[in-house]
């Protein structure tokens, strides 16, 4: 009688531990928008969840340790004239997101350390290029203020924040359809993409070719999604001809036939995957799911190894997915999820049992830290570069002079975008100026109640 060998992993019994009830964001009115995004960004200081809103979009940014019932009035991001669609947080910048609208708009926003006090209505930039909605945004991995957006006008326009302007346009012409799905490669020299064509795209944006093509990675006639994972290799989730749930992993080089091809399940959301390039473990969250997987990719047939998953009883209306360095290495936590409920946000912590108290170096290789390791120039001259790694052993510490210095930088993108460059000294001023007018009059209109309050106390 034959034994079944069971392979050796260290990740084969990672555990998925939701947070405790004082530790969940309570009472936010997630988005109800029909669209697959994950409606929810983290980074080490905040969490940003779309939310309902009236009269226009707006979505929620907190300080992760705002933690509680959240105040129904509570101040919001709400620049926006129709609802917001997709939200990323910069990379090199823990006070920076971008938002893409269904007015056809991408907005990037600068959040004050604490978070708001006020409702934030004017951006840093506005980049309108668009003609339809924009579905999606992402960040350059590597490249100081770059930014991908891909509209439902088919079209891919990759931004210079600091300029103001599309330095790169994808047209139509590469995509017919729909676009599903954009990642970025881990150096940013390669984006690949999914479509309503049915084909997935490894496109080198800078020169506007097509570098790989796969038509119908899988059968169904539902959206696929597609991420790159390590060396060159791209994870796709999609749906079999029996409406089957499946995930493949491809080789870029020989897209005639999958590495490896899983069904999982008959479920119908859609499969939305995030990959960790330290740990190669690339986990699978479903709309509408109660669960995430999770498998790990190797180098060595049959490449694609189903871990584990987690589950729990209230579905997910979407989820966010905590960068490396603003987890906690002390507890041997691999990986943070924000799950989104109809009225709640809740994190659920990925842990490695271990029983040691010390740093674990093979859980934490060193990771992509903030520094952006090429500028927006350097970038669209053809350079690609890997991420700057840090070490996590003595924990995150963000650097200090960070948000001066890529606030300058955004400054200079506004200056540059506005009609007078010669007046960009005073204009600056004047915006400061109104900023602190704004603040005054929040300040007197809440003196005015207090007064009316005792007011009406004295009468009494």
């Amino acid at each position: 009688m034959s034994r079944q060998v069971v392979r050796s992993s260290k990740f084969r019994h990672v555990f998925g531990q939701p947070a405790k009830a004082d530790q969940c964001y309570e009472d936010v009115r997630v988005s109800q928008t029909t669209w697959d995004s994950g409606f929810c960004a983290v980074n080490p200081k905040f969490v940003a969840l779309i939310c309902e809103a009236s009269g226009g979009g707006a979505f929620l940014v907190l300080p992760l340790s705002k933690t509680g019932r959240v105040d129904k009035n509570v101040p919001m991001v709400c620049g926006h004239t129709a609802p917001v669609l997709d939200i990323a947080w910069c990379p090199h910048n823990d006070n920076v997101i971008a938002s893409g609208s269904e007015d056809c708009t991408v907005m990037v926003w600068e959040i004050p350390d604490g978070g708001l006090v006020m409702p934030l209505r004017e951006p840093v930039v506005t980049l309108e290029g668009h003609t339809k909605r924009v579905g999606i945004v992402a960040w350059h991995p590597t490249a100081q203020n770059v930014l991908l957006s891909a509209g439902c006008d088919n079209v891919i326009l990759v931004w210079d924040v600091g300029t103001g302007a599309a330095v790169l346009t994808l047209g139509a012409d590469v995509h017919p359809d729909t676009i599903y799905s954009v990642d970025w490669s881990r150096d940013g020299g390669l984006i690949c993409t999914s479509c309503r064509d049915k084909r997935v795209r490894v496109i080198e944006p800078r020169k506007g070719t097509i570098v790989a093509e796969k038509d119908r990675p899988h059968e169904g006639t539902r959206p696929v999604r597609a991420v790159f994972v390590s060396d060159g290799k791209i994870l796709t989730t999609g749906f079999s001809r029996m409406s089957e749930r499946q995930v493949a992993l491809w080789d870029t080089k020989h897209l005639e036939e999958p590495l490896s091809l899983q069904e999982l399940d008959t479920s119908s959301g859609v499969l939305l995957p995030f990959f960790d390039p330290d740990t190669n473990i690339v986990y699978l969250c479903g709309k509408g799911d109660s669960s995430i997987r999770y498998f790990e990719i190797t180098s060595e047939a049959p490449f694609l190894h189903y871990l584990s998953m987690f589950s729990s009883k209230e579905s997910q209306r979407g989820m966010g997915y905590m960068p490396k360095r603003g987890l906690e290495v002390n507890k041997c936590e691999i990986a943070r999820f924000y799950k989104l409920h109809e009225r709640r946000c809740e994190p659920i912590a990925m842990t490695v049992p271990r029983k040691s108290d010390l740093f674990q170096e093979d859980l934490y290789p060193p990771t992509a830290g903030p520094d952006a390791a090429l500028t927006a120039e350097e970038w669209l001259g053809g350079r690609d570069a890997g991420p700057l790694l840090i070490s996590l052993k003595d924990g995150y510490v963000p650097p200090k002079s960070r948000e001066l210095r890529v606030n300058r930088g955004l400054d200079t993108g506004r200056r540059k975008t506005a009609p007078e460059a010669s007046g960009a000294a005073s204009s600056d001023a004047v915006s400061r100026l109104e900023e602190e007018i704004r603040k005054l009059q929040a300040t007197v209109q809440e003196l005015q109640k207090r007064m009316e309050r005792l007011e009406e106390t004295v009468q009494d």
